[in-house]
C-alpha cells in the first residue's frame, strides 16, 4: 500500500480502493466460478470447492490470525513499498483498522520512528492457545536487509489491546541476512519457535519467561534450502531479474496440538522435518546431536505456510500450482481446494468454527521477479476454506 493523498484523507483513499477491489474482483470470481475454462454459458457449474474470500486488500499481505472468538488479523509487510499499516484488525465489513493502535502502525520509511516501538516490517502473526497475539516483526524491508534494533516480536492481550510483553532480538539472533519468518508457540505459553528463512536458516528458540533466544539448527542441513528443488510458479521458474534463483530457508512452521513436535520445511524444498519440543528447549544437547535427532518425515511440495489442527492435519500452503493441500495423520497428501484466485496462498489460520483461513501474496508478481515491475494478476485477498473431513 503507497499513499500520496493527504493524511485526512488516507484511510477514504484506502476504504474506497478496497471497495472498488473488492467489487471488481469479486465480479471476475464470480464468472469464474460459474464459467469455468472451457465451459460455455447454460452449462452446470463445477461443484463447489467452498472457496470464499472474507476480504481484499490493496497491499501485499502475508500473515493471518484468528481469535478464539473470532477477531481476524492480517499483516502487510514493507517489501516494496511503503504502507499505511503494518499489521490490522479486519472489520466484518473488511475494513481495516491499525493495531494494536494507530502509533504501533505509524513508522513510515521516510521518516523513521523509534524503532523498538514501532512495527517496520510485519512478517507474521499468530494466536496462541492462550489467546495472545503474537506480532512477529523481522525489521527488514525489501526483505533484504534487518535493521538493528528494531527486530522483535509483540505479544498483545486482545482483552485491552495493549502490547504486554516485547522480545527483541539482537544481532546474535537475528544476525544480518536473517528473516525471522513465521512463529508457533506452545500450548503453556512457555516456548516460542520461529522459522529463519534468511541466508542462513536457522530455527530461533525463545524462553518466554525471560526473553532469552537463541539460534538451533543454524545452518544445519534440515533448515536449509534444498539444491534439486527449483521453485516455479505459473509453470515457470521463479528468478528474479538479476539471474537470481529463489532461494529460502526454514519457513512454514507448525506445532501438534499437545506442543510434543515442532514441524517446518524450507520454502525451496519439498522435505517436512520434525523435532520433539523437548529436545528443541534443552540447551544440553550438542548442535551436532540435535541436528542428528531431526526426523524426516515425509514428502510434501514447494510450500509457504503450514497450520495443523487439533486432529493432526497438517494444513500446506502450494503456491506453485494455486491450491491448498492437507496432509493426513497417517502421511497421505491430499488437495483441499486449487483455484487460480489462490494466487500464492501464504500463510494460514483456523477459525473457531474449523474453517481454514489463507492469505494470498502474490509474491511471483512482484518486481523482483519483472523487468518491467510489478504485476499483480487480482486483489490481494483474504479467503475462507472448508476444513479437511
Amino acid at each position: 500500500m503507497s499513499f500520496t493523498a493527504p493524511r485526512a484523507g488516507r484511510r477514504a483513499a484506502l476504504l474506497g480502493a478496497v471497495a472498488s477491489l473488492a467489487a471488481l474482483d469479486g465480479a471476475r470470481a464470480q464468472t469464474a466460478a460459474s464459467q469455468p475454462p472451457g465451459s460455455t454459458p447454460g452449462q452446470a457449474p463445477p461443484p463447489s470447492n467452498g472457496l470464499e474470500r472474507v476480504a481484499a486488500f490493496e497491499g501485499q499481505v502475508t500473515g493471518v490470525a484468528v481469535s478464539k472468538d473470532g477477531r481476524m488479523f492480517v499483516c502487510f509487510p514493507r517489501w516494496e513499498k511503503d504502507v499505511e499499516i503494518s499489521v490490522a484488525e479486519v472489520g466484518r465489513d473488511g475494513s481495516l483498522k491499525p493495531y494494536p493502535d494507530a502509533e504501533w502502525n505509524a513508522y513510515r520509511n521516510a521518516a523513521p520512528r523509534d524503532l523498538a516501538n514501532h512495527l517496520i516490517c510485519v512478517q507474521s502473526v499468530t494466536v496462541d492457545p492462550q489467546g495472545f497475539l503474537w506480532i512477529l516483526d523481522p525489521a527488514a524491508p525489501g526483505n533484504e536487509f534487518n535493521m538493528p534494533g528494531g527486530v522483535k516480536m509483540l505479544k498483545v492481550d486482545l482483552g485491552t489491546n495493549q502490547v504486554v510483553q516485547t522480545v527483541a532480538f539482537d544481532s546474535a539472533t537475528a544476525p544480518q541476512g536473517a528473516y525471522l519468518n513465521d512463529v508457533r508457540v506452545t500450548p503453556d505459553g512457555k516456548w516460542a519457535f520461529i522459522t529463519d528463512s534468511g541466508q542462513r536458516g536457522a530455527i530461533v528458540v525463545v524462553d518466554l519467561s525471560t526473553g532469552r533466544a537463541r539460534r538451533v539448527l543454524d545452518g544445519a542441513g534440515p533448515t536449509q534450502p534444498e539444491p534439486d528443488v527449483i521453485v516455479k510458479a505459473d509453470g515457470r521458474e521463479l528468478r528474479r531479474t538479476d539471474g537470481r534463483p529463489t532461494l529460502f530457508a526454514a519457513d512454514g512452521i507448525a506445532l501438534d496440538a499437545e506442543g510434543k513436535y515442532l514441524y517446518w520445511q524450507a520454502l525451496t524444498g519439498r522435505t517436512l522435518y520434525r523435532l520433539p519440543v523437548a529436545s528443541l528447549i534443552d540447551e544440553g544437547i550438542p548442535p551436532t546431536r540435535l541436528a542428528s535427532a531431526v526426523e524426516k518425515i515425509g514428502t510434501t511440495c514447494v510450500a509457504d505456510g503450514y497450520w495443523m489442527d487439533k486432529a493432526g492435519n497438517l494444513y500446506v500452503t502450494s503456491p506453485e500450482d494455486d491450491s491448498l493441500k492437507v496432509r493426513r495423520p497417517d502421511g497421505r497428501m491430499d488437495t483441499l481446494v486449487q483455484d487460480k484466485r489462490l494466487r500464492w496462498p501464504d500463510s494460514l489460520a483456523e477459525a473457531p468454527d474449523g474453517t481454514i483461513l489463507v492469505t494470498t501474496s502474490q509474491i511471483q508478481d512482484m518486481a523482483r521477479y519483472h523487468e518491467k515491475g510489478a504485476t499483480p494478476q487480482q486483489a490481494y485477498a483474504l479467503w475462507r476454506v472448508q476444513p479437511a473431513r
